[in-house]
């Protein structure tokens, strides 16, 4: 065999040679072997393509017979080839036939040769097909051949990925690349989207792999290596401003990686087979996606998503091609990303934005708050997403089931066409009744409001048909914001809001930052607990600082209104005075200072820590309102983390002791004269919406999207006969975990639309 130092530039000079011939798919693929087999001083070359039914079929050959072409198949359990495209490694054999996994095959004519070297031919770490030479005599294949074969492997998954060889695919057969694939992840935002992949970050197009200048290319990829390794060391170094932090671990395991001997071997070891600096990235990112894939250990995989991050920092160094993103999208986008900030979801236009899918993000990920806040579908948890898609390819996102449905079927696109109808439909609907009064049929008025965070969600008061934002939360600007945002810009934020809604009442959080909302200018806590830890109103009190700020913020922003301001995890009577009497002291520096006041000041309280259940008579007789946060307060009654799936199962909003426990609320209110209003996820689902207004609510507040839905069901339900119906099996103690079922067959029988 020729020597793997020159051989390998020559291959490649003349494959790019034949790649841009202007000849049918096939003939370049039968030159192409040709060629490889030439170089490599082989008596056959075969390329194997995997197709979308799993099966590997022989596209091309050069010394086995060429009527087998198309004919020959195999799965990916099967054979020597088979056994490369599963593993995804490279096998080199002096004796073929002598391996258990040999599979002979009397049509290809290949039981003379009994050298065998194949390779995997990989993309993102994902197999598309199986490069092979043979040779008749018994020999060993140098590890420079081995390197050598997985080079000129590249080409062709490019030329798969390109869509090139679809056309020499069999009547009703497609290329493993365009097969379709139903995957899941976690529920983040509700919703339908139909649509095509936008990348967030688009893989950076490598226009040459071939080196015309190997000395050079060196050069580049040490240059690069040095300016990647500086930027990372800049990028912790102004970490060190915030401390510790989760952002900080990273950097620091991707720096090690930088540092890699090992790493940096492959790259030169790819650098010599002919490649150029950028190509030799991909080939070793490649080989190491394909192994890490395959691993089950957890820590394993996750070391995956750091060599990524070093392989594009170094791409982007040898390409000069940024990751820049947001702004304009094509008609029908659906956004596909690693991860990414709420700050970057917002820079893109909303119009044209149908859905987003994140490879990581749980459902308390700020981006997963903002996609809700926005109404886009949404899924994250989706494992290896981005290396399952191409920019363009078809895709369905399913924010209700986290279903990812990826170059779907036609029919399975016409079902999710469907529902997607459906649900506009249904929105039409729900679009008539804006206007008419939330009364129950026998004529009880339930005031419906609206959450929201972003002054894009104030716009949508009017077209919801709410009459007031009972919720906004404040620290979205926080999130969303590179620095801690000053006096001046929070100020203009809550004017802003104040003005969008057009005269209707706007109820303020104050900052609910801690437990899984850490700002990324702060230094994230370390905490055993970040649930029952540092938060809310207790960063507040230990901060007065920031909380008076906003505070004066927010009474200046209501000069000559109306201003309600609520503080969130309030667990004590005394914590609630401790924030009023700042509030009280803002409001006098303000008075001292000749700025306007609001007209009326109403100040309330967040109930969601259990404890103020035993101190609703006290809290009453200082509170102005009282907000029920049901998520926080049912799974703090319940000891449950909403977001673990081993646990979120075991316990019902619709529970006895959740309904007994919101009910002590109301009727406490109802005592006291204090307004109660509730503002958790589930005053937004029409089957609780029914129940919370059963038990004595009349002030419920969601997202825009669900007041249509649970309008429609107060306005067909007869109150009284659904109280008489639900009290007693709130009452009366048995082994019940939940009345939803019972609750659900009862307006289901009475014509109530769920």
């Amino acid at each position: 065999m020729r020597g793997a130092m020159g051989g390998p530039r020559l291959l490649l000079r003349r494959l790019r040679e034949v790649m841009a011939e202007p000849v049918s798919a096939q003939a370049r693929l039968d030159r192409i072997v040709i060629h490889i087999a030439a170089n490599m001083v082989a008596e056959v070359c075969s390329v194997y393509v995997l197709r979308s039914d799993g099966n590997l079929e022989l596209y091309a050959t050069e010394g086995l017979n060429r009527e087998a072409v198309h004919l020959t198949t195999m799965t990916t359990s099967e054979g020597l080839v088979g056994l490369i495209a599963e593993k995804a490694e490279p096998l080199a054999l002096a004796d073929a036939q002598a391996h258990p996994a040999f599979s002979y095959r009397p049509e290809t004519g290949e039981e003379i040769y009994q050298s065998f070297l194949g390779v995997p031919i990989l993309r993102g770490g994902n197999t598309l097909g199986v490069l092979v030479v043979q040779n008749r005599a018994r020999r060993t294949y140098s590890e420079e051949e081995v390197e050598a074969l997985q080079t000129t492997a590249m080409l062709l998954a490019e030329m798969i990925a390109s869509g090139e060889l679809q056309s020499l695919a069999q009547p009703g057969q497609s290329l493993s690349l365009q097969k379709p694939m139903a995957l899941c992840g976690s529920p983040l935002s509700e919703g339908v989207g139909l649509g095509h992949v936008v990348l967030h970050e688009p893989r950076i197009v490598i226009k040459q792999l071939v080196a015309e200048d190997p000395q050079a290319e060196t050069q580049r990829l040490d240059q690069a290596i040095l300016a990647m390794r500086e930027q990372i060391d800049q990028l912790i170094a102004r970490g060190d401003r915030y401390g510790a932090g989760e952002h900080r671990d990273v950097l620091e395991t991707v720096r090690m990686f930088a540092n890699d001997r090992g790493w940096l071997r492959r790259l030169r070891e790819a650098l010599d087979s002919g490649l150029t600096a950028e190509a030799a990235v991909e080939r070793v990112q490649n080989d190491a996606r394909a192994k890490l894939q395959r691993q089950t250990d957890p820590y394993l995989r996750e070391r995956l998503h750091d060599l990524d991050d070093l392989a594009n920092r170094l791409l982007q160094q040898l390409t000069g091609q940024g990751v820049s993103h947001g702004g304009a999208l094509p008609a029908n986008a659906i956004l596909v990303a690693r991860n990414m900030g709420p700050a970057a979801l917002l820079d893109y236009d909303r119009a044209n934005l149908r859905g987003l899918v994140l490879e990581d993000g749980g459902p308390t990920s700020h981006v997963a708050i903002i996609a809700r806040a926005l109404g886009i579908p949404a899924i994250g948890e989706v494992p290896n997403i981005t290396d399952l898609v191409e920019t363009g390819d078809p895709i369905i996102v399913d924010g209700g089931s986290g279903e990812v449905q990826l170059r779907p079927p036609p029919d399975v696109e016409a079902a999710y066409g469907e529902k997607a109808r459906l649900r506009a439909r249904r929105q039409e609907q729900y679009h008539k009744l804006r206007d008419v009064p939330a009364v129950t049929r026998d004529g009880v008025h339930v005031g419906l409001h609206m959450n929201a965070g972003l002054l894009i969600d104030c716009h949508h008061v009017a077209e919801a048909g709410a009459q007031s934002v009972g919720l906004f939360r404040t620290e979205l600007q926080f999130m969303v914001a590179s620095s801690f945002p000053r006096l001046s810009e929070q100020y203009a934020l809550y004017r802003k809001v104040i003005e969008a809604v057009g005269g209707r009442p706007v109820t303020f959080r104050t900052l609910d930052i801690g437990s899984d909302k850490v700002l990324p200018y702060m230094a994230k806590m370390e905490e055993e607990n970040p649930a029952l830890g540092w938060r809310a109103i207790r960063i507040g009190l230990d901060r007065p600082g920031l909380l008076r700020m906003q505070l004066r913020a927010m009474l200046r922003a209501g000069a000559g209104r109306e201003m309600r301001i609520m503080f969130p995890m309030v667990a004590t009577t005394a914590e609630f005075s401790q924030a009023k009497a700042v509030c009280e002291r803002e409001v006098e520096f303000l008075r001292r200072h000749d700025y306007e006041l609001p007209t009326d000041l109403k100040l309330g309280v967040m109930v969601e820590v259990p404890s103020l259940l035993w101190q609703l008579d006290e809290i009453c007789a200082c509170a102005d309102f009282l907000s029920v946060g049901s998520n926080d307060l049912t799974q703090y009654l319940f000891a449950v983390d909403r977001d673990n799936k081993r646990v979120a199962a075991r316990f019902d909003d619709l529970s006895p002791p959740s309904l007994r426990a919101l009910k002590t609320i109301v009727d406490a209110g109802v005592r006291n004269k204090t307004p109660v209003t509730l503002c958790g996820e589930m005053g937004g689902k029409p089957l609780e919406a029914i129940a919370l207004a059963a038990i004595g609510y009349r002030g419920l507040s969601m997202t825009p999207s669900a007041i249509g839905p649970v309008k429609a069901a107060l306005l067909a339900t007869d109150l009284a006969a659904t109280r008489d119906f639900l009290t007693p099996l709130i009452n009366h103690p048995d082994d019940r975990i939940s009345v939803r079922h019972e609750l659900h067959s009862f307006v289901e029988r009475h014509g109530v639309p769920l």
